[in-house]
Order: C-alpha cells, then structure tokens, then sequence
C-alpha cells in the first residue's frame, strides 16, 4: 500500500468527479478521437453552450483538459496523451461489468 499517496487518490477522484456527470463523460469521449470547439462539442452532444462551457470549465479545473487560443476562438483538447487510452480502457472494463449494454443496435453504456 506504499504506493497509495494522498496525491495518487486525489487524482483519482478528480477523475472519478469528472465522470459523475454524463455530459462531462461524452466531452471527454470525444476529445479522445480528437480536439474540438465548444460550439463543436454543444452540437454533437446536443446540449447549449453555457453547459458545454459550464463542463469545460469543471474538466479544466480537474486537469483533464485544456484550452488553446485560435484566434478568437479556443479549443479543447485531452490534457495528457494518456487519457485516451486510458478511456478505451475504461470502456473495455464497463463491457466486460456489463456485457449486455452493447449489442447490435449500439452500446447503452456510454
């Protein structure tokens, strides 16, 4: 248990509260396959702009993601090259829990 810091369980709650909110979950699937615009995002995840900023906003706060200036514009991006993997991994972990939620029609589970 050495390896269990106040650091180690701190980020992983960070973690955890990101992935409490269903919407802050899709953000964060979809920044894995690439980065995006707020605007972006509020469209595909069929939410307003204050939400998807609200998110973002909570996401930057844990370190999850982060913000380049374009212009006028910024966009969002994973905040390490690691999170994207480890997502997919989450994934594969949520189907082996719950087998039943993805079948032909789709997958219910995320």
């Amino acid at each position: 248990m050495s390896t269990v810091t106040l650091s180690h369980s701190e980020a992983v709650a960070r973690l955890g509260h990101a992935l409490s909110d269903p919407t802050r979950a899709r953000v964060l699937l979809a920044l894995r396959e690439a980065p995006a615009y707020p605007s972006d995002l509020a469209d595909a995840l069929g939410v307003s702009r204050q939400v998807m900023s609200n998110q973002l906003a909570c996401l930057r706060g844990c370190g999850l993601v982060e913000a380049t200036r374009d212009g006028r514009r910024t966009w969002y991006r994973l905040a390490d090259p690691h999170l994207a993997p480890a997502l997919e991994e989450l994934l594969r972990v949520m189907l082996f829990v719950d087998p039943g939620c993805c079948g032909p029609d789709g997958c219910t589970c995320g």
